[in-house]
C-alpha cells in the first residue's frame, strides 16, 4: 500500500489492484507543483470525492474526462454529473459499499456542509462524507472534511481502520487538538496522517500537537508527492 500526498485533502492511494485519487485538488492548489501533475495521475482507477466544495472538487470532471474513469462519492452529485456532465460515475449513500476491483469502499458520515458557487448562491451538492477503503483485511478510513463525532465509535467498531487519513486544519474543520482526541476516544490507529492543513495562513501549520497527543500512534506529517509506504 502506497499514500502520496497531493497537498491539502488530496491524496494517490495505491491500494490492492487500484490506484484511487482522493479529492485530488491541483489547479490553484497552492502546495501542489503543476509540473508534477502527471505523475500525480498516472495509473489512477477511480476519482474518490468527499463532498462538493472546490477544494476537493474542481479537477474533478476535467480528470474524469481526460482519464476516462469514473467519479465515485455521494449519489445525488454523482447522478447529477452522469446526466448533465456526461461523465462515468459511481454514485452511492452513507452506509454503503462498493467494490473496485479488489478494494473495498464504503461511504460514511462526515459533519460539514457541501455545495460549489452558483451564479444566485451555493449550489448544494449532497451530503458531505468520508470514506473507509479496505484490502486483504487492512482499512484506512479518510475522514473528509468533518468536526469530532461519536458516529467515530460506531466506524471502529464495524471497520477497525488502522490507517487515518484525518483533517487537522481548523477553522472549517476539527483542528490538531480535535482530531487527537478523536483518534484517542474512538479508534485505534497505527498510522495517523493529517490533511486540510499548511495550505494556507487561516490553517494549522504544525502537526506538532497531533503527535504529542498521540504517543503510541505513527503520526506521519506527508510532503507533497513523497510517497509513504505502509
Amino acid at each position: 500500500m502506497k499514500l502520496t500526498w497531493l497537498g491539502h485533502s488530496g491524496f494517490r492511494i495505491e491500494i490492492g489492484d487500484q490506484v484511487l485519487l482522493l479529492d485530488p485538488w491541483m489547479t490553484g492548489n497552492p502546495m501542489f507543483p503543476p509540473e508534477r501533475r502527471a505523475d500525480a495521475i498516472a495509473g489512477a482507477t477511480h476519482i474518490l470525492l468527499t463532498h462538493g466544495h472546490g477544494d476537493h472538487s474542481s479537477d474533478t470532471l476535467g480528470l474524469a474526462r481526460e482519464l476516462a474513469i469514473p467519479v465515485v462519492g455521494i449519489y445525488d452529485l454523482m447522478s447529477f454529473w452522469a446526466e448533465k456532465e456526461g461523465i462515468q460515475t459511481i454514485g452511492f449513500n452513507k452506509g454503503g459499499t462498493v467494490r473496485l476491483g479488489n478494494v473495498e469502499v464504503t461511504l460514511v458520515h462526515a459533519v460539514h456542509s457541501s455545495s460549489v458557487a452558483g451564479e444566485n448562491g451555493p449550489i448544494y451538492t449532497g451530503s458531505e462524507a468520508g470514506f473507509m477503503i479496505s484490502h486483504q483485511g487492512r482499512t484506512i478510513y479518510a475522514s473528509g472534511d468533518t468536526d469530532v463525532m461519536a458516529d467515530m465509535k460506531i466506524f471502529n467498531d464495524l471497520h477497525a481502520p488502522e490507517i487515518g487519513i484525518l483533517c487537522a486544519g481548523g477553522y472549517f474543520t476539527m483542528d490538531m487538538r480535535r482530531a487527537a482526541y478523536a483518534a484517542n476516544t474512538f479508534f485505534d490507529f497505527k498510522t495517523v496522517i493529517p490533511c486540510h492543513y499548511r495550505t494556507f495562513p487561516i490553517l494549522e501549520q504544525s502537526a506538532a500537537v497531533l503527535k504529542d497527543s498521540l504517543p503510541g500512534v505513527d503520526v506521519i506529517e506527508p510532503e507533497v508527492l513523497v510517497p509513504i509506504a505502509l
